[in-house]
């Protein structure tokens, strides 16, 4: 009998079943590789708002959690997925200036938001009003971390590749089984598959649709992440990762002309220099209509469990989360009400 059973190689699935074996549990980890928000993600981490200059929501403890988290997965399969880089939002105005000012006043956000103004000048940027400098910032390289850590389950036979079939589950008093396995717990980690989840798709799991670009821009010189509308990410040899757009309607992910044109028009925006867009991706983050992600344990199935819902802030939010949920089921403690989906007990029923 193994610990573990856990659903879904996103970055959800991944922090837990890293969690567990930093605990000695046993896993093993299914993924039919059908959700794909997790690879095409940003891998931005923010720990401030920047539309709205408010703090993330436990910004603090999530950036302690997550820098432990990355550094020991660096150590671990001896590559690096943590890059620190400043986070710069380029201002159009005096008044964009005076607003940043007023907002790292707050006691909140003073920790997050230098006073110093930045006024360098980059290659194939125009900023006569400089940027202000977000602290504790920068990206996980999300694509290479997923690609790594599942072959590292492969090759330590805790990964299969196949389809979750829920109607396989049958439950005992001291266990699950599923197929051939037997698992003191099931995780559910499945991102926008929530859906089809007869466990817990009753769950207000509302999915935004994001695009995003590689260009590549011989003009443009960065060393930094630019913040505006959108984000640009300097990747090397030229190449830069722009994004995202916000779609609340659209399901799918498919690139669109829609897409397309948006992005285009904010890169021009910030920068004032030829580009070629490489690639054009998009993927359903799985988000919630409160912006907290969803964690806990079925009403009636108290070993089964969720770690869902962790929207466009996955890299930050993922080994938080996991943290909460492991401790609720090893020891008892309870998860805070904010993410506990027991909020939404008697909703949506």
């Amino acid at each position: 009998m193994i610990d573990y059973l856990i659903a879904g190689c996103g970055l959800a699935g991944i922090s837990f079943a890293e969690k567990a074996l930093q605990h000695n549990k046993t896993i093993l980890v299914i993924d039919n590789d059908s959700q794909s928000s997790s690879k095409v993600a940003g891998g931005l981490y923010n720990p401030v708002i920047l539309k709205r200059f408010s703090e993330v929501w436990e910004a603090q403890s999530q950036l302690v959690s997550m820098n432990a988290f990355y550094t020991q997965l660096n150590s671990k399969i001896d590559r690096q997925f943590d890059f620190k880089k400043p986070i710069l939002r380029k201002f159009f105005s005096v008044e964009e200036q005076n607003n940043w000012f007023s907002a790292s006043d707050k006691p909140n956000l003073t920790p997050f938001l230098s006073t110093d103004l930045h006024f360098k000048e980059y290659k194939g940027i125009t900023a006569p009003f400089g940027y202000g400098e977000v602290l504790h910032t920068g990206y996980v390289d999300t694509a290479s971390l997923l690609e790594s850590y599942r072959n590292y389950l492969v090759d330590t036979d805790r990964f299969r590749q196949e389809s979750f079939d829920y109607t396989a589950i049958n439950f005992e008093d001291n266990c699950c089984i599923y197929k051939d396995i037997k698992a003191k717990h099931i995780i559910f980690a499945e991102g926008f598959g929530l859906h089809v989840n007869p466990y817990f798709n009753h769950l207000p799991l509302d999915g935004t649709k994001g695009e995003l670009f590689i260009i590549k821009a011989p003009g443009l010189d960065l060393d930094v992440i630019v913040n505006t509308s959108v984000f640009i990410l300097p990747l090397g040899n030229d190449l830069f990762k722009v994004g995202a757009t916000y779609n609340w309607k659209d399901k799918t992910d498919l690139p669109t002309e829609e897409g397309k044109a948006e992005l285009i028009e904010r890169i021009q925006e910030i920068i004032d220099c030829d580009f070629e867009i490489v690639s054009h991706f998009a993927g359903v983050r799985p988000t919630v209509r409160d912006r907290r992600p969803l964690v806990g344990t079925h009403a009636v199935h108290k070993r089964i469990h969720l770690l869902n819902g962790l929207g466009t802030r996955g890299v930050m939010l993922g080994p938080a989360m996991a943290d909460a949920l492991y401790n609720a089921i090893e020891h008892q403690i309870p998860l805070v009400k904010e993410i506990d989906i027991q909020r939404f007990a008697n909703k949506n029923k």
